[in-house]
């Protein structure tokens, strides 16, 4: 799955002002590559993760993921391409409240045609959930919930996932241990990552560090 990004121009209109976010972009990422995106506060990694996940459109340019102009398609179409090959891991964990953990992993395999209660449970499983798999959101630690929405968002494998500063509602030992369990599942599966991070020693366990500045990927 190979994603190119080109010339992508983003603005946002604040009061009477235009506020240039990002600015003819171009970045281009391998499929398996593993990608931490760094940037401060306002440089655009959120409003880039939008548009990759067609939640947001560019006002220029072009998205290209596993050969398909996400810019061209359609909010239909955009709802059925993210549902087989998209999956998102939130810094809020995002888990619906009144499902348990396995309700939870099982939910975008139902939504994609697939009732298969025992490739949830297996996911539950490789995040160390095995016991859990029947507590609800409520009854489960931080790290807990965000294993659960790691295996809800990889269980159907989706060739693109974004992790939008995944350990940033944990404490550094439980993020540590999140992250291990996130990239040794990734890197088993060859999943293309794009890790929005501030943590410098986090992303340089990935393959390739992009910084955002200026609306622009600096490589």
């Amino acid at each position: 799955m190979k994603l190119t990004v080109e010339n992508i121009k983003k603005d946002f209109i604040q009061g009477k002002n235009i506020v240039k976010v990002l600015d003819n972009m171009n970045l281009e990422i391998s499929s398996g590559e593993i990608i931490a995106l760094l940037g401060k506060s306002g440089s655009g990694k959120s409003t880039l993760l939008s548009l990759l996940a067609g939640l947001e459109k560019p006002d220029l340019g072009s998205i290209t993921i596993d050969k398909i102009d996400i810019t061209k398609l359609t909010e239909e179409e955009l709802c059925v391409w993210r549902a087989s090959h998209l999956g998102i891991v939130f810094q809020q964990f995002n888990l619906i409240p009144h499902l348990t953990a396995l309700e939870n992993v099982m939910l975008p395999l139902e939504i994609n045609g697939v009732v298969d209660e025992q490739k949830a449970i297996d996911w539950l499983n490789l995040v160390e959930l095995g016991e859990r798999i029947h507590h609800y959101p409520s009854m489960l630690s931080g790290g807990e919930q965000q294993r659960v929405a790691i295996a809800r968002a990889l269980v159907f494998g989706p060739p693109l996932l974004l992790a939008d500063e995944p350990t940033g509602n944990l404490d550094s030992e439980t993020g540590k241990k999140i992250i291990e369990i996130l990239l040794s599942i990734v890197r088993k599966e060859k999943t293309t990552m794009i890790l929005v991070t501030h943590d410098e020693e986090l992303a340089a366990r990935a393959d390739r560090i992009i910084r955002i500045k200026g609306g622009q990927c600096l490589l």
